[in-house]
C-alpha cells in the first residue's frame, strides 16, 4: 500500500521540505531538488535563527545602529 499526501493525490504544486526564511537572503529548502523556495509551496516554514543562522541578527544590529 503506497500513501501519498493530499496534495501529491490532487496533483497540487507543493514540497515536502521546510521552507527556511532568511533576513538578508533569499529563502532555501531543506528538500533536494526544490526549485521554489517560495511561502505557498511549504506547509512548515521556520526563521534561519532557528537553524543558527546569524543573519537576522545582523539585521537587527543594522536597525539599532
Amino acid at each position: 500500500m503506497v500513501r501519498s499526501c493530499r496534495e501529491c493525490a490532487a496533483g497540487l504544486g507543493h514540497c515536502h521540505g521546510t521552507l527556511i526564511r532568511h533576513a538578508l537572503h533569499r529563502a532555501e529548502c531543506t528538500e533536494d531538488g526544490c526549485a521554489t523556495p517560495e511561502l505557498v509551496f511549504h506547509t512548515l516554514v521556520i526563521d534561519c535563527d532557528t537553524v543558527g543562522c546569524a543573519c537576522f541578527q545582523q539585521t537587527s544590529d543594522r536597525l539599532a545602529g
